[in-house]
């Protein structure tokens, strides 16, 4: 970041709370204390109406805003709450993104708004369990996919199938994001399978654009990709169970882990509808809530369930019999 850009920062930055420490500008601009003494001077020499409180910090005089745009507490309020999902839901990339939008947001509010979203930020929380981490995949390229999504441009990825342990290497033209089964997934057309195909965003190595336009007038938009997912991809279908609604505040907890859709009443059942390609994650889920559930499809993975209960059965009683 050049001085003029991080002078630019730094006001805005002070303009997000009542005082700022000196030691909060360094550590967010990774900068020396010398140095941010040096440049609140030179944003005071340029007339910005900057104070100071002896053991506290800068502040800057109420009324001063450099954009001329206005919040008010409800609307300030939403971006604090869709802040915390962004910090659970997303990668690095979106992550930083919208926390320096969220700065700019903060700046041009009044003491009175400042004070508010202070002491909201600390009572929402967002509670999200977390996936394995995998230090080798940098989890930050969502950002440059919705570029990409945009501008209809080649991306060039190395890809990580987990259901067969492997890493390939692709050139695919994407159509979309879509966030399922607590991930973010791109959909794209892949020149490798020339079939559509769906990506982790979480599971791709390395992501680069080519910068290579396509032409999208052949490709479907997302949406006709979901209404014809079951009929083209057999190994991603539709999952049909019916709970009995005793067991529910444990499904709702969870359920959308499994690329849960959609779910309908049935006198004392809920009928609910998952899209989700790992059938083994799930029948080891729905094997927890025993006679409690029905599925009614596919049969593939009541076979599934069949050969973990005989598995778990035969461990027991080989242990019974040691």
């Amino acid at each position: 970041m050049n001085r003029i850009d991080r002078l630019t920062a730094i006001l805005i930055h002070l303009q997000t709370k009542r005082v700022v420490k000196a030691e909060e500008i360094s550590d967010r601009f990774e900068i020396s204390l010398r140095t941010v003494y040096r440049d609140v001077k030179a944003l005071m020499e340029a007339g910005v109406p900057i104070g100071s409180e002896a053991g506290k910090g800068y502040f800057i005089v109420d009324g001063y805003h450099l954009p001329p745009v206005m919040f008010n507490q409800e609307e300030a309020s939403s971006l604090l709450l869709a802040g915390k999902l962004v910090e659970k839901m997303t990668d690095q990339s979106i992550r930083k993104a919208f926390e320096s939008a969220l700065h700019k947001i903060k700046s041009v509010l009044n003491e009175r708004e400042k004070d508010h979203l202070e002491n909201l930020q600390s009572v929402i929380q967002i509670f999200r369990q977390p996936m394995a981490n995998r230090p080798e995949f940098p989890n930050n390229f969502l950002t440059d996919i919705q570029k990409a999504v945009v501008q209809k441009e080649v991306l060039a990825i190395e890809y990580y199938a987990s259901s067969k342990d492997q890493l390939t290497k692709r050139e695919v033209e994407p159509i979309g994001l879509f966030y399922y089964s607590a991930s973010w997934h791109l959909i794209a057309w892949c020149k490798m399978r020339k079939d559509y195909r769906d990506f982790r965003a979480d599971q791709i190595k390395t992501l680069c654009n080519t910068e290579k336009k396509f032409e999208n007038q052949n490709l479907l938009t997302l949406q006709d990709y979901f209404q014809s997912l079951t009929k083209v991809n057999k190994d991603v279908a539709k999952i049909v169970v019916t709970f009995d609604r005793s067991v529910m505040r444990f499904v709702n907890q969870q359920k959308y882990y499994f690329g849960f859709i959609s779910e309908t009443e049935q006198d004392d059942k809920m009928r609910l509808v998952f899209f989700d390609g790992y059938r083994q994650s799930m029948a080891r889920w729905l094997i927890s809530f025993g006679n409690a559930v029905i599925i009614e499809q596919p049969e593939e993975l009541k076979s599934i369930m069949i050969d973990l209960v005989q598995e778990l059965a035969l461990h027991y009683q080989e242990a019974i019999v040691r």
